[in-house]
């Protein structure tokens, strides 16, 4: 690209000024402190859990048991001693967290508490905060008019830089990348094993099933992944208020509802709660965590109750996937 400056033709307006951000960085820094101090009284200060199993670090070498995997036999111990021993691992003490954010049209929509863009940015800013131990690195990928990419880094810095960059997004008229899109550039590259999650309504365009299953397939085949869907209660029901007239902002397409016949509305509801019914099911096929926000309840005990139940499954050894 040249780097002249170009002038606008004698006579012409000039351009105009960029558009400022959405919010200042004392706001980003006070939002992350109030949900950071509501959800450490909701969980007690807990971080985010590493990865389950036994870690990939060589330890001690013991004398094999019943039950413990083959594949970890040390045979030079073995061969020394006469007796079947087997290496253990010492589990990763870092953890690379990668967000992928979904500021798309479809999420500038709210008939309740908030828009559901609102829960996402603050969802974001609590596992930011969750993900801010001691050595651990906290990435991302916002979706908007293009797909961002936010490096991984350490630091509260980086929790702070990622508020500031959805913050300052503005609300998207139009279609924009697919969620789909946003799941492919978080696995490419490969990285090392970590968490990733995904706040997304999941939406796709009218008339078009979802293609996200096979990208969020690929990722919880390497990560441990979780999918938090913001929804908003006129998403699961019409309230009967006449003839109501709806926009996809994905497409601009208008629809005229008469919301005050019950049969429509019934029919919508049942439509509704099978799509997000669907929609759970393949998030739980793909391995993935799934857990749902409302944009008209408090989403932090939501959360809360979803990573302490992780952490019971990781304290009994098994992995949280695929609930």
């Amino acid at each position: 690209m040249s780097s002249r400056l170009f002038r606008p033709r004698a006579g012409s307006p000039p351009p105009a000024p960029p558009a400022p951000p959405l919010a200042s960085p004392a706001a980003v820094r006070r939002l992350a402190l109030q949900v950071s101090s509501r959800l450490d009284g909701l969980l007690q200060g807990d971080h985010l859990g590493h990865l389950p199993g036994p870690g990939t670090e060589p330890a001690d070498a013991r004398i094999y048991s019943p039950g413990d995997d083959v594949r970890r036999i040390d045979w030079a111990v073995t061969a020394r001693t006469g007796e079947a021993h087997v290496r253990q691992a010492v589990a990763e003490r870092e953890l690379e967290t990668n967000l992928l954010v979904d500021l798309t049209a479809s999420m500038s929509f709210g008939t309740a508490r908030n828009e559901k863009r609102d829960v996402a940015v603050a969802l974001a800013a609590a596992v930011g905060h969750l993900a801010s131990g001691p050595g651990d690195r906290l990435g991302a990928v916002v979706l908007s008019d293009a797909v961002r990419r936010l490096p991984a880094r350490s630091g509260r810095a980086a929790v702070l830089a990622l508020l500031h960059v959805l913050t300052s997004t503005r609300p998207l008229e139009g279609a924009g990348p697919s969620l789909a899109q946003g799941l492919t550039a978080l696995a490419s590259p490969p990285r090392r094993r970590g968490l990733v999650v995904v706040i997304s309504d999941l939406v796709g365009p009218v008339g078009q099933d979802p293609d996200w299953g096979a990208p969020l397939r690929r990722l919880t085949s390497r990560h441990d992944v979780v999918v938090a869907e913001v929804v908003d209660p006129r998403e699961l029901e019409l309230p009967s208020v006449g003839t109501l007239r709806l926009v996809d902002p994905e497409t601009g397409r208008h629809l005229e509802v008469p919301t005050g016949d019950r049969r429509v509305r019934e029919r919508y509801a049942e439509a509704a709660a099978a799509r997000r019914a669907a929609w759970a099911d393949a998030v739980r096929s793909a391995g993935a965590g799934h857990l749902v926000v409302r944009t008209d309840t408090d989403w932090l005990p939501v959360l809360a109750g979803h990573l302490a139940a992780r952490r019971r499954l990781r304290a009994a050894g098994r992995p949280p996937r695929g609930r």
